[in-house]
């Protein structure tokens, strides 16, 4: 395993929203209040970007068929047509004053 830096942990704030690709995983940092979370960048019913979601409630909307999915476990809240998968999480590791992932 290797690890990716991220971001610069003081860059980080309420709202914070980054797209990352790395290798073959389409990743997306987001802050949502205090809490930082990394997930599959890709909705999993149709694969719509993520990066334009709807986030509140700690719930993340996807815009395109309005899935909802809860950000800190990626469980399946809400679908309009049929279910699909949760979204894939990716835990979090600091290094200094960075941010990663280790894939």
């Amino acid at each position: 395993m290797q690890f990716y830096s991220l971001e610069k942990l003081i860059n980080l704030h309420d709202g914070y929203r980054k797209q990352i690709k790395i290798d073959h995983h389409n990743l997306l940092l987001i802050q949502n209040g205090d809490t930082v979370s990394l997930l599959e960048s890709l909705c999993p019913h149709r694969g719509h970007p993520l990066s334009v979601a709807d986030i509140s409630s700690n719930k993340l909307r996807c815009p395109l068929h309005g899935y909802e999915f809860a950000i800190a476990t990626g469980k399946l809240l809400h679908y309009s047509e049929e279910p699909c998968r949760a979204l894939k999480i990716y835990e979090l590791s600091d290094q200094g004053n960075e941010l990663g992932v280790w894939l």
